[in-house]
Order: C-alpha cells, then sequence, then structure tokens
C-alpha cells in the first residue's frame, strides 16, 4: 500500500499544472510561467494603461484594475449593463488612441434591446483619478435583437492604423445565415468613426439595403483581431464549428464564407452549407486548423524580452487549451508552435510595456499570467 500511495503521489506531480519554477523550451525561446493576478472570474478582455496597470474585464459584468504588482481592484463603478448569460457578458475592453488626454475606453458587450440580446459597443471616460467610469453610452447596437441564444457576439476590439476602430460580431449560432445578409450586423468586422458611425471609405457606403458599418462578412464567431506591425493589416481569428478555426487577413468587403463553405464540419459531423471547403469569391484564410483548437484573443508580438518571437502571432486556445505561436513572414503564416498546450484554458494574450506576454485563463477563478524569459 506504501508503495501503490508513492506512486499515485509521483503520477499526480507529474500532472501537476505548469509552475513558476519550472521552464519551458520553445523552438525560439525559454521561459517560465507565474501567476501576476489571481481571483478574477471568467478574464475576457485587457487593455494596458500607460501607467503600466492592467485594465481587465470579467465576464460576469465587472472590470477591474489591476496594479503593477498584480494586486486586483474592486470593481470599477460605472460600466455597462451586461446580459451575463452564456457565452455573453462583459466582453472586450479597449483605449482610445488618444486615452491620455481624453481617458476614453470602448467596451464589447452583450446587451439587452427590444426583447432580445445583442452585440453593443459602448463607450465612457475614466475619471481624472482612474477609479471609476462616467458618461457611459451605447455607440453601436449590432441589431437585430436575437430573443434565443446566448451564444456567438464576436466582441473584438481593436484600433487600425488610420485611427478608425474595427468591431466584431458573432452570428449567434441560431441562424448562420446571418453572416451573409448585408442588412444584418451579425457574423461581421464593422468599421467605425469613434462615435459609433459607419466609417468613412466603408465599401458599402451608399449601397442599397446594405449597412454601411460593414467591412467585411462571412465570420462565425470572430473573437480575435489584431493589427500586424509588419505591414498594417487587420488579422481577424475565427472560431469555427468543429474543426475550420481561421486566421484571416480582412480586406474591405470580401466574404470570408461563413455559412457556406469551412475547412470543418458542424457540430453533429453534418455538412456546412455546401460542403466545400472554399469556392470563387470567398476569401481564403491565412491558416485553418481541423481538428479545432477553439482560438479566442490574439496578438502580435513585437518586445524585446523574446527576440526569438517578434512579428509571430500568438493566438489563445480553448480547446485543446493552450497557446499557439505563428511565425509570421509579412502576412504569410510561415510556422506553428504549440506552447502549454493540454494544461489551461487560455481566452486572450497581450504584450506588456514590460516587453513580457500576459495571458488571461477561462476559468472560474480565472488568473492572468505572465511569460518571462529564461537565459
Amino acid at each position: 500500500m506504501r508503495a501503490a500511495l508513492l506512486l499515485l503521489l509521483g503520477l499526480a506531480a507529474c500532472a501537476s499544472p505548469v509552475s513558476s519554477q519550472e521552464v519551458v523550451r520553445s523552438e525560439r525561446a525559454a521561459f517560465r510561467v507565474a501567476d501576476f493576478a489571481t481571483g478574477l472570474e471568467r478574464p475576457w478582455g485587457a487593455a494596458f494603461l500607460p501607467d503600466g496597470r492592467l485594465l481587465v474585464t470579467e465576464r460576469p459584468g465587472r472590470l477591474r484594475i489591476v496594479g503593477r504588482d498584480g494586486a486586483v481592484s474592486p470593481p470599477v463603478p460605472g460600466v455597462p449593463e451586461v446580459v451575463a448569460q452564456g457565452q455573453g457578458g462583459l466582453l472586450d475592453v479597449a483605449l482610445a488612441p488618444d486615452f491620455a488626454q481624453t481617458r476614453q475606453v470602448y467596451f464589447c458587450l452583450a446587451g439587452a434591446a427590444g426583447g432580445g440580446v445583442l452585440t453593443r459597443l459602448a463607450t465612457a471616460r475614466f475619471s481624472a483619478d482612474i477609479t471609476r467610469l462616467e458618461g457611459t453610452t451605447t455607440l453601436l447596437d449590432a441589431t437585430p435583437a436575437q430573443s434565443s441564444g446566448r451564444n456567438h457576439y464576436g466582441c473584438r476590439i481593436v484600433f487600425a492604423p488610420d485611427g478608425k476602430l474595427l468591431l466584431s460580431t458573432g452570428d449567434r449560432y441560431n441562424d448562420k445565415m446571418r453572416a451573409q445578409r448585408l442588412d444584418d450586423l451579425g457574423g461581421k468586422v464593422l468599421r467605425l468613426e469613434r462615435d459609433g458611425r459607419p466609417a468613412e471609405g466603408n465599401p458599402f457606403v451608399g449601397r442599397a439595403g446594405v449597412r454601411p458599418e460593414i467591412f467585411t462578412y462571412g465570420h462565425r464567431n470572430p473573437q480575435g483581431l489584431a493589427i500586424n506591425p509588419a505591414t498594417g493589416s487587420a488579422i481577424e481569428i475565427e472560431f469555427g464549428a468543429r474543426g475550420g478555426d481561421e486566421v484571416n487577413r480582412l480586406r474591405a468587403g470580401a466574404n470570408y464564407g461563413w455559412p457556406l463553405v469551412s475547412y470543418g464540419t458542424d457540430y453533429d459531423g453534418s455538412p456546412i452549407g455546401t460542403g466545400q471547403a472554399s469556392a470563387p469569391g470567398i476569401e481564403e484564410p491565412l491558416r485553418y486548423w481541423t481538428p479545432a483548437v477553439s482560438p479566442s484573443g490574439g496578438n502580435f508580438y513585437a518586445g524585446g524580452a523574446f527576440p526569438g518571437w517578434r512579428n509571430s502571432l500568438f493566438v489563445s486556445a480553448l480547446r485543446t487549451p493552450g497557446l499557439v505561436r505563428l511565425t509570421m513572414d509579412g502576412d504569410r503564416v510561415v510556422g506553428e508552435e504549440r506552447l502549454l498546450w493540454g494544461r489551461t484554458r487560455l481566452r486572450h494574450v497581450l504584450p506588456g510595456p514590460d516587453g513580457l506576454l500576459y495571458i488571461l485563463t477561462d476559468e472560474t477563478q480565472g488568473r492572468v499570467i505572465r511569460l518571462e524569459p529564461v537565459n
């Protein structure tokens, strides 16, 4: 019995999650994983303040400020009201490009409207002491609202180099064809002015029966948006069904195929749309995964702490849980590496001002973990 107990303890130790003492060696770097902040409930989005503190959203509807020492603040007052059901809640947060002067922040969330729920873009301003939000305002609702289903909100925000705001919206799951309808804001990437109006130069402005906010369409559940610093291109990361997850370069007016074509199948194994992976007039992904990795947020790395990772696109994965590093040559994907695979569901990843990599874990007792280099 003693021998059996020792064996079980040894197996448990082998299966333990990665610790700050474990050195992980990747193709181009060696690092340790440290818990930077703990006690967060389903953290979803994050943005660094100019002073190095970190804003983190919790899906149930709270915003926290994480200090440079990892201390987590009480909930920040003044956040927009959310519908925290299913995959919905308070999702992404982004700083205005001129935050240092305006203290303006943007939120993407699941909001109630017209007896249903939809993806909503809202904005607010921090008080001068960065302790509370003031003047919270809805800028755009991704109509029509849907009375059933609480899935597929998309809900990632990024500012393009020209200052325009890009917002991803999901197809809301129950009616896949919303992604193809151009009078419907579901299943799209929208390009907006900072006040929520359609951005100047959008591809469908002035076309009858088409929403002028639309930049691209044919998306399922785009939970990642990032700007490639090497090219200025907008890159979208899309959660597929049973396979068919995608990384796409966004091109104005392009159709990305959902649900007409897909590299995956539906959850019951049935074909999606035509049953084909591609078709004329449909934009091809830069990268796709079958089987699925269930990607969520992603970001490019351009820091100094990990020179071998510069210009890599990091993608957080939920199932199989882990971190995907894509080696990029301009906007081409030329390599892939999987890190921390099978450890913990990861919701979002972003580089810090200190050059380190910060990752949100998708857990009830959620964390912000930090990758630190080992020489």
